[in-house]
């Protein structure tokens, strides 16, 4: 039995090839897999007991869930606005249309610390809407809603960047045809639209989801990174690295790690559907 030889494109050798597929192995397992071996190696360096006995540190466990509730609330206003924004710039035409675009991707052009300042100095008690909301008594910077903003604005792209070319190559013939038939708009977003972008729609949840679980730049910003009520998982990383705390550093960071390594594989299993 011989083994697979590598497909050429015109004007390429064979040796040229396996050079490449070498030096792209070589690359993968120096920049990829040996960081996140690293990661569990220190994290089960002192053994499995240690390792949970981190893990289920009470600061640890709120980071955790601090995250996972962050994620939960992000992901489906994420969704629920990646939808409205690819239906209304694939379906409609309007004025503004490419300016709506534009501002989707936004997002992937700005960096995150500046979108966490922006914030700040929007809902900072020193900032525009600082002194209205103290002098109502809500508290956006250094709290929840703060990280939840952030992180929403940091994921926004995600799901309607997905779904957006899959509803432009559709077209509106099938809508159109669901119209004639009587259907009305919520029948014809549940019934023809949405089997059709399903697996994009999922795909792009996946991927809002490791972003937000991920995210620092902004959540360290508006956040306050306060031990035990509003470091998120990512941030819990940072803390117990700066107490010297490096096996609990490396505990915390594996769970990450499992996260995104899950989020890759249900990608993967997503992209097959596609």
């Amino acid at each position: 039995m011989t083994a697979a030889n590598p497909i050429l494109l015109p004007g390429q050798s064979r040796h040229g090839a396996r050079v490449l597929i070498g030096v792209a192995v070589v690359l993968s397992i120096l920049f990829i897999a040996a960081p996140l071996v690293f990661i569990f190696a220190r994290a089960f360096a002192q053994g499995w007991g240690v390792y949970v006995s981190n893990i289920l540190h009470p600061m640890t466990l709120h980071a955790i869930w601090l995250t996972t509730l962050v994620a939960i609330i992000v992901v489906p206003l994420n969704v629920a606005f990646g939808i409205a924004a690819a239906w209304a710039v694939a379906k409609h035409r309007f004025p503004g249309r490419g300016l709506l675009v534009t501002m989707i991707e936004i997002p992937f052009s700005i960096s995150p610390i500046i979108a966490g300042i922006c914030y700040l100095l929007l809902y900072g008690r020193q900032g525009l809407l600082g002194p209205w909301l103290q002098a109502n008594e809500v508290q956006v910077m250094f709290a929840l809603p703060g990280i939840v903003l952030v992180t929403m604005f940091v994921t926004a792209p995600f799901v309607a960047r997905e779904v957006l070319p899959l509803m432009q190559a559709q077209g509106t013939e099938q809508e159109q045809a669901a119209v004639t038939l009587g259907a009305n708009g919520w029948q014809i977003f549940r019934r023809v639209t949405l089997p059709n972008i399903r697996w994009a729609l999922l795909y792009g949840a996946v991927l809002c989801t490791a972003r937000a679980v991920g995210e620092f730049g902004g959540v360290s910003v508006v956040s306050g990174n306060i031990r035990g009520q509003t470091n998120t998982l990512p941030l819990h990383v940072e803390l117990l690295f700066n107490d010297l705390n490096a096996v609990g550093a490396f505990a915390a960071a594996s769970t990450l790690t499992l996260i995104a390594i899950l989020a890759l594989f249900v990608k993967a299993a997503l992209e097959g559907r596609r």
